[in-house]
């Protein structure tokens, strides 16, 4: 019975989003498409591009669109190089985005993992070893937003690097008054970087952003903060500036 009660838990769990992270870009894409409405979407920021699957479904559904791929791991950047070549809507920025400039050491487990993180994950209960490290420079978004892109509006703004996304936003605070929809993710990384949901729901609503959940069903607007919500399986969510939803 106990066998069978946790499986039907993964299930209803993933109907409502909760770890449904894994494999969602283009639904994320998708949500954030339906969220905006027709208007058209010009700049996009990818935090966290890895090998830039995100950017290329933002190019997919908004070809028309800049994007600024931001990627520390130099193995990466290779890659998106390659993969954007001759491509004049893509930038990429080879920087981590934090909330402080200078230098950090991204920890992974094997190079260009999506894993990296600059966090040193304790993950010896998977038997994952983050014994690998690369110096990188860290920048504050907000300084990028002023000095490179001459503070131009942003439609969407996408975080994923590893449980470092809230320090990321506290250096974005600028840009975030000009930006219409920041998707992140949320998840056992955040374990590792001792932050909770809770941390960015508040975040997010004293910035008069409305909060979405990711589902397999489409965007799922979290009204009210609740302790359930705090469900450390890759899950991701959508801010949408409210002036934008109003």
């Amino acid at each position: 019975m106990h066998a069978f009660l946790r499986a039907l838990e993964k299930q209803v769990l993933r109907g409502l989003g909760k770890g449904h992270g894994t494999k969602s870009i283009s639904t994320e894409v998708n949500c954030i498409r339906k969220l905006l409405g027709k208007d058209r979407v010009g700049t996009c920021v990818d935090i966290g591009a890895n090998v830039g699957l995100y950017t290329s479904a933002l190019l997919r559904q908004f070809p028309d669109a800049a994007v600024y791929s931001f990627e520390p791991s130099q193995f990466n950047v290779e890659k998106l190089k390659a993969r954007f070549e001759g491509d004049t809507r893509v930038h990429i920025i080879p920087f981590a985005v934090s909330d402080c400039e200078g230098e950090a050491n991204l920890y992974s487990n094997a190079p260009g993992s999506g894993l990296g993180s600059l966090l040193q994950r304790d993950l010896d209960y998977l038997n994952i070893s983050f014994d690998q490290t690369e110096m990188v420079r860290t920048i504050r978004f907000d300084d990028f937003w002023t000095n490179e892109m001459g503070g131009r509006a942003i439609d969407i703004l996408k975080l994923d690097i590893e449980g470092m996304e809230l320090s990321a936003l506290k250096g974005a605070e600028k840009a975030l008054r000009n930006t219409r929809a920041v998707q992140f993710e949320f998840g056992g990384t955040n374990i590792d970087s001792r932050t909770y949901f809770k941390d960015f729901w508040s975040f997010f609503t004293e910035r008069e952003f409305s909060l979405h959940r990711i589902t397999p069903f489409g965007s799922l607007e979290i009204k009210r903060y609740s302790e359930r919500d705090e469900v450390f399986t890759t899950t991701n969510y959508i801010a949408i500036a409210k002036s934008e939803a109003g």
